[in-house]
């Protein structure tokens, strides 16, 4: 088990393993949790003028003719070059060409950054010279301080006894020490190498000295990307015990770099990691490539990774065709599945990205998309590489295509589109889930059961068919909507879709018993009329104007062909409420169509308040008129049965939304049984957001659905919040309450200092990680330390363990 306890020593110690070495400030690939404050945005400066004339203003000009020498004395503006100096006096010599000032000097330059000095002594080109007492202020809010600066060959500046921070000066007492400021007997610019080295330093939080540096150096603040060594990241985790990376950036050209991030492990020895990107003019890619040679392979024995050397590889990239087309990729490729999660790697690293939802599969796919200005097409090939490490249970899908159009124009006074869809997809092993209590208990519906033939549409759901399924879709759609004298909106509509399907099934066991096995092809056909009414009534009133609208919709078409006997792969999840009351077919995917005629009807109002705010809220139900109703036919996964559209008279379906300001919002949808009036299915959610604190609340309520899987009730909450507690001081946290088992199954707590120079921050985050082979996922607990000097480092350290209760 992984110890969690990391003492803020260990944090500073970070900073002194790398006193010689090169940090270049950089972003770290993970995710973080807190960032510094945004700072406002900087005004775009005028181009500087450098025609070689100078302006200068003050109080007294004496020009010496015969020394070649201007004084000014008394509120000494000059401008020369595109860069401007105050003074209270100011000697230029165009012999020698010195520019002399002294007194309450500020110097700004064609950059914008200001100096401050008692004395100042430059070339007029500002090459050599020297500064006394200064402090220097830069465009991006970055302070320097020194006994005296001396300039020299255009490049070097060196500072005397100097002083760095980011952090801006206290507005009650600015000769108050900032948050966080670097010391050093010197400190030299390279403005050719864009690099500050300091000498000797030390780093000082409120004036205190915390940390002592032999040597640093780190790009000057004009720098977005430099090589040089990252701040080291600590991580500790049960499968390789305590790590630390001393990651390595290198700035190949302008347009690549890679990142090298050696990772040193307490129990397997060294992880290898190496980052790639190169961007195009038209796009750019990235490359990631893990490997470990494990020095203790038993730490994971009778896990997928126990073997010797495990690898990774990781890739994404991007490119336009032209202005409306791109194509890209995005690809996986694991010595074995448990590889990103046993080395927290990829959304592992960060254990806020699995907090809300677990992936259950990486994506590789290859794409080409293309938006018109009414069309838009996409075709891709997708490989899931599943993370439990049922792979033959996953599909490949190779290609889906699509494509739908509004033709620019009218057509019979309507609008006029169509869609098509192609899909073909493989999958070597069928996946069924358990629908009963016995079934569940007694592993009845795994692919490794005792009983092969106890796997029937009684007991399981087929949720994944073996073999190669083909279907390719094409829809054509009308409709025109027309305002009547008396203000009722007509909209009719109609449609004919075609289907060609062709399915080879495995004759794996109990297969049978949900679709005919072999090569089967056929085709469905779905011609659809209807019209839509809604006659709007419109109310206004001193405080605001509300609408109430009255809705219904008739659509006519025949049954649905081969109901409930063709593979279901896109077409498995359906959730009936106001969202979808109107949708001429419920059906989420193509592999099933809504056939039977139907009628929708339903009331829709609006309020908006005047002196803002708005309240918004729908009513309704569906019912089947005749035909064959296409939710009460079961296919192999039961899509439709118990979803409240299974019998004539639907349940009602209801929502409301109500947001009084930006401050607040507030919303519920449920679905209430037609005959008892019971809650099915309810959900609310509501959130505050204030300057101070925000809060999120979610509550869900879900009746027992046996017939899809579920079955036992469900109902939770789950809440997120943040409050600034000070100025800068932020504490937020998240929660899941399964009401049902009565405990909080999930939670994540943090809390940080934030401001515009500094980060330091602590969360402790609850998520799951999944178990090797078909086993459920277990609660793994993570501790995460942050800490972010900006301009000049930022790090973080994560403790974490699976299978904690």
């Amino acid at each position: 088990m992984a110890a969690f306890g990391v003492s803020i020593s260990t944090l500073f110690a970070a900073l002194i393993v790398v006193s010689a070495l090169d940090v270049v400030a950089s972003t770290p690939a993970a995710a973080q949790a807190f960032t510094y404050n945004p700072r406002p945005p900087k005004p775009v400066r005028p181009p500087a003028k450098n025609d070689g004339q100078m302006l200068v203003q003050a109080t007294e000009v004496d020009y010496d003719y015969n020394n070649s020498r201007i004084s000014a004395v008394g509120n000494v503006q000059m401008f020369y070059n595109g860069t401007s100096v105050e003074a209270d006096r100011v000697i230029y010599d165009q012999k020698t060409k010195r520019l002399h000032a002294e007194g309450n000097i500020r110097m700004t330059d064609a950059e914008g950054k200001i100096t401050y000095a008692n004395i100042l002594d430059l070339s007029d080109d500002y090459r050599d010279g020297f500064v006394d007492s200064l402090r220097v202020d830069t465009e991006d809010q970055t302070r320097m301080a020194a006994t005296r600066a001396d300039r020299s060959s255009g490049n070097y500046t060196v500072f005397d006894n100097g002083v760095y921070t980011a952090c801006a000066p206290c507005k009650d007492d600015p000769k108050k020490p900032p948050l966080w400021q670097v010391k050093g007997a010197r400190i030299i610019h390279d403005q050719t190498e864009k690099m500050l080295y300091f000498e000797n330093a030390q780093l000082e939080f409120f004036g205190v000295p915390m940390a002592y540096l032999p040597y640093f150096s780190t790009p000057d603040p004009t720098v977005k990307r430099k090589s040089g060594f990252l701040m080291p990241g600590f991580t500790s985790y049960t499968a390789f015990g305590y790590g630390v990376e001393i990651p390595y950036y290198w700035a190949i050209a302008p347009d690549m770099d890679a990142t090298f991030s050696p990772r040193i492990t307490s129990k397997q020895g060294v992880l290898l990691q190496t980052e790639f990107r190169q961007r195009f003019a038209d796009g750019s890619y990235q490359i990631r490539l893990y490997g470990i040679d494990q020095l203790d392979q038993k730490q994971f024995t009778g896990q997928p990774g126990d073997r010797q050397f495990r690898w990774g590889v990781d890739t994404k990239g991007q490119f336009a065709l032209n202005d409306k087309w791109v194509w890209g990729w995005d690809g996986v490729l694991l010595s074995d599945y448990f590889f990103m999660s046993d080395y927290r790697l990829a959304q592992y690293k960060d254990p806020f990205g699995s907090f809300l939802s677990l992936p259950t599969e990486a994506i590789s796919q290859l794409y080409l998309t293309g938006v018109g200005n009414r069309s838009f097409f996409d075709a891709r090939a997708i490989y899931y590489l599943s993370y439990s490490g049922n792979q033959n249970q996953v599909p490949v899908v190779a290609p889906v295509i699509d494509y739908n159009n509004v033709i620019n124009q009218n057509i019979l006074g309507g609008e006029f589109s169509y869609k098509m869809n192609f899909v073909n997809l493989t999958r070597e092993t069928a996946v069924f889930d358990p629908i009963t209590t016995t079934a569940n208990t007694n592993s009845l519906c795994t692919t490794t059961s005792a009983d092969p033939m106890a796997r029937t549409p009684s007991q399981c759901l087929l949720r994944g068919m073996p073999g190669t399924y083909t279907r390719l879709t094409a829809e054509a759609q009308w409709r025109k909507s027309y305002t009547d004298p008396f203000g009722q909106i007509w909209t009719p509509f109609a449609s004919v879709r075609a289907d060609a399907i062709n399915a080879d099934i495995s004759n794996q066991p109990g297969v049978s018993n949900f679709l005919p096995v072999g090569d089967t092809q056929t085709v469905r056909l779905m011609p659809t009329v209807g019209f839509e009414y809604r006659y709007p009534f419109i109310n206004v009133q001193p405080w605001g104007t509300t609408t109430v609208e009255p809705i219904a919709q008739v659509i006519i078409r025949p049954n649905e062909p081969n109901a409930g006997k063709l593979p279901n792969e896109d077409a498995q999840s359906l959730v009936f409420d106001t969202s979808n009351l109107f949708a001429v077919d419920k059906f989420s995917g193509y592999d099933r169509v809504e056939g039977g005629s139907r009628a929708n009807v339903g009331v829709q109002a609006t309020t908006q308040f005047d002196h803002g705010g708005a309240i918004k809220g729908m009513f309704g139900q569906s019912y089947q008129m005749f035909g064959m109703n296409s939710f009460a036919v079961a296919d192999v996964t039961n899509t439709g049965v118990d979803s409240g559209l299974q019998n004539p008279r639907s349940d009602y379906v209801a929502s409301l939304a109500y947001s009084p300001n930006r401050t607040y919002t507030f919303s519920v949808r449920s679905r209430m049984d037609e005959a008892t009036w019971n809650i099915n299915r309810f959900e609310a959610t509501a959130s505050a957001n204030f300057d101070r604190w925000s809060v999120a609340v979610t509550y869900g309520d879900y009746a027992a659905q046996p017939e899809l899987g579920y079955l036992t009730r469900r109902e939770g909450i789950l809440t997120s919040g943040s409050i600034k507690v000070a100025s800068n001081w932020v504490v937020q946290g998240a929660a899941r309450w399964d009401l049902e088992a009565n405990k909080i199954n999930q939670y994540a707590l943090g809390a940080g200092y934030v401001d515009d120079c500094f980060v330091l921050a602590a969360n402790y985050v609850t998520s799951y990680t999944y178990q090797a082979g078909s086993q459920p996922p277990v609660l793994s607990h993570a501790i995460m330390f942050q800490i972010g000097l900006r301009t000049i480092a930022q790090t973080s350290t994560t403790s974490s363990s699976a299978g904690m209760q």
